[in-house]
């Protein structure tokens, strides 16, 4: 990878600012990339958090800060999601270490957005 590669990598801590609650509170965010959902419904049928908004037909979430006892729901819900070929729309990012927790098609923590 060269350092042009580099500067073209969006870090998670970059999406969102820092609007959001102290990270010792809510140590898990989303990233979603809405204008890529197509409204499976996928995200809805695997999390409380997620539901498809019949007027648009797409899905939004009902936060994008979340503690260790929503975890396993918002990674089913990313892992889920058939939007971009199977590789998903929805980013379950650890913020303590600044890393995709699902999907990550990478293997290696990057995040997998497309914009």
């Amino acid at each position: 990878m060269s350092e042009d590669d580099d500067e073209d990598i969006v870090q998670p801590s970059d999406v969102g600012g820092d609007d959001g609650p102290p990270v010792e509170a809510k140590p898990y965010k989303i990233i979603f990339e809405a204008n890529r959902c197509f409204g499976a419904g996928k995200c809805a049928a695997e999390s409380p958090d997620w539901e498809l908004d019949l007027e648009t037909g797409l899905a939004k979430p009902s936060t994008y800060y979340f503690g260790e006892d929503d975890l396993d729901h918002h990674v089913r819900a990313a892992e889920s999601c058939p939007a971009k070929k199977g590789r998903g729309v929805i980013h379950v990012i650890d913020r303590r270490t600044d890393e995709e927790i699902a999907p990550d098609p990478h293997g290696d923590g990057r995040l997998s957005v497309d914009w």
